[in-house]
């Protein structure tokens, strides 16, 4: 096994008990700075955040131009929890971009679902493009 898979695997292990992912972060970049291997630390995320969805513990960012409501949150959650209703545990992070015109963006281990206006906006503009 090559140092990433190998170490994330290691840390997810040692770390299914965190709900908190930013504190995560923090604690696999100290370590990551500490070893010199900053450049690591985005794959090195992805493949703990995979590691732990795969033994039961999802967890999901929400980027959206505005905090979400407790509504908003429900639904996502929900929506979250038929998706895998096997897991033993759900993490929701929200994140707020004032980049993001409308609509929300979730980001989750190996996966993205981009259901912003400037996603709409740019699949409207391919298929617009594409008749002509």
């Amino acid at each position: 096994m090559t140092f990433r898979p190998k170490l994330a695997q290691v840390i997810a292990e040692k770390t299914l008990h965190m709900s908190d992912t930013a504190a995560l972060t923090r604690e696999v970049a100290a370590y990551l700075i500490d070893q010199n291997h900053v450049d690591q630390l985005d794959s090195v995320m992805r493949d703990v955040l995979k590691y732990r969805a795969e033994h039961g513990h999802v967890e999901a960012t929400v980027v959206s131009a505005f905090p979400l409501g407790a509504a908003e949150r429900s639904a996502i959650m929900a929506e979250l929890k038929a998706e895998y209703p096997k897991a033993s545990s759900y993490t929701l992070n929200q994140r707020v971009d004032e980049n993001v015109v409308g609509g929300i963006r979730m980001e989750m281990a190996g996966e993205q679902l981009d259901l912003t206006v400037r996603a709409k906006l740019n699949t409207l503009k391919r298929l617009t493009a594409a008749r002509n």
